[in-house]
């Protein structure tokens, strides 16, 4: 095998590996969609954030593969309806699972 063959085959095998390496499976995104994802989260998290209602509770959010998961303490049903309605407003999002739980009345 010639010189040129064998750069040539083992730079195709580096590519194949990388391209492995970044493709998606089931418990794991890919590049892409990783990227899509923490734009995602950036964008409910700055709307919640700038929401008069929402902007002084604590709620986590995480996207994995368009689905938006979020979590964290308020105090009524009104508010998780509100934010599960602002995260379901933002582009690229598939579902809003929401893992809000109402604080304990004093």
């Amino acid at each position: 095998m010639s010189l040129h063959k064998k750069i040539t085959t083992l730079f195709l095998l580096i590519v194949f590996a990388v391209a492995l390496g970044c493709a998606a499976s089931s418990t794991r995104e890919s590049t892409g969609e990783y990227l899509d994802d923490s734009v995602i989260t950036a964008k409910v998290k700055a709307l919640l954030a700038k929401d008069l209602v929402l902007k002084s509770f604590a709620i986590s959010v995480e996207t994995f593969r368009g689905v938006v998961i979020l979590s964290g303490f308020v105090d009524s049903n009104d508010q998780i309806d509100r934010a599960v309605q602002i995260a379901r407003g933002v582009k690229g999002v598939r579902e809003v699972r929401s893992q809000l739980v109402l604080k304990p009345k004093k």
